[in-house]
């Protein structure tokens, strides 16, 4: 899957490097996702969103333009994206789930790798999903 990660720290760089492991094409940027960089987005699948970069409508519309499919948050919450824009964008979210919380930027980027893995599959991301659409999963699965 080609994707594009914003706003990355050194420590989460090496961790989502590692993670991958060359299974991904990741692109990755230390600029911040703001309105003027959203054209690196072009002609990928994917959106790795780091450090609580804000996400909205008008964003989330630009990036549906621009090829973006999916967006997959390091963080626990979700409060920097504009859910309800994505879900009626038809993009599919992931979180990385308090279940599996963990302090560390290794086990949020392996969660991260994860997620990007089960999209690649076809397969819904389970509990890490925020999606606003019925994507299959169940409520016994959140």
């Amino acid at each position: 899957m080609k994707a594009i990660a914003y706003n990355i720290k050194p420590d989460e760089k090496e961790w989502l490097v590692l993670a991958n492991y060359k299974k991904h094409d990741i692109t990755i940027i230390a600029n911040s996702l703001t309105t003027h960089t959203l054209s690196f987005a072009n002609g990928k699948e994917a959106l790795l969103v780091f450090n609580n970069d804000a996400l909205t409508a008008e964003m989330i519309a630009e990036l549906k333009s621009l090829g973006v499919k999916y967006i997959a948050t390091s963080s626990f919450e979700t409060d920097h994206l504009d859910l309800k824009a994505a879900g009626m964008a038809g993009m599919k979210i992931a979180n990385v789930p308090l279940t599996n919380a963990v302090q560390d930027p290794k086990g949020r980027m392996e969660q991260v790798i994860k997620n990007l893995d089960q999209w690649a599959a076809g397969k819904c991301v389970g509990k890490a999903c925020c999606c606003q659409n019925n994507c299959g999963v169940t409520k016994s699965l959140k």
